[in-house]
């Protein structure tokens, strides 16, 4: 299983920006599936998830701003960001939690998607 995070970049505060996530191989359906983002400096956390029944799961500073979803025929899970602000720049990440901690994941990590926010 591969993942491959698109649609990042650089956005003013109070923007918004849409992130894209293909992932390879047929169980997708079947799989949790996270966003996950790394600021300079700071470890890895998890921003939002979504369960293989749709259920949502937002990290603190993302609620009422990020919303994830998935599109199980294209293989895709989506993190629709809104109300940027400048603490929200890090390296964006999708990956499969594994079902005992939402902070370990089961796949190798992708490239991931850089989003900026500044002025």
């Amino acid at each position: 299983v591969q993942m491959v995070e698109s649609g990042g970049g650089l956005v003013q505060p109070g923007g918004s920006l849409r992130l894209s996530c293909v992932v390879s191989g047929s169980s997708f359906r079947r799989m949790d599936m996270g966003w996950y983002r790394q600021a300079p400096g700071k470890q890895r956390e998890m921003v939002a998830k979504i369960t293989s029944d749709g259920t949502e799961k937002y990290e603190e500073s993302a609620k009422d701003r990020f919303t994830i979803s998935r599109d199980n025929a294209k293989n895709t899970v989506y993190l629709q960001m809104n109300s940027l602000k400048p603490e929200d720049t890090a390296v964006y990440y999708c990956n499969e939690p594994t079902s005992y901690s939402d902070a370990m994941v089961r796949r190798a990590w992708g490239q991931g998607t850089q989003v900026t926010v500044t002025v």
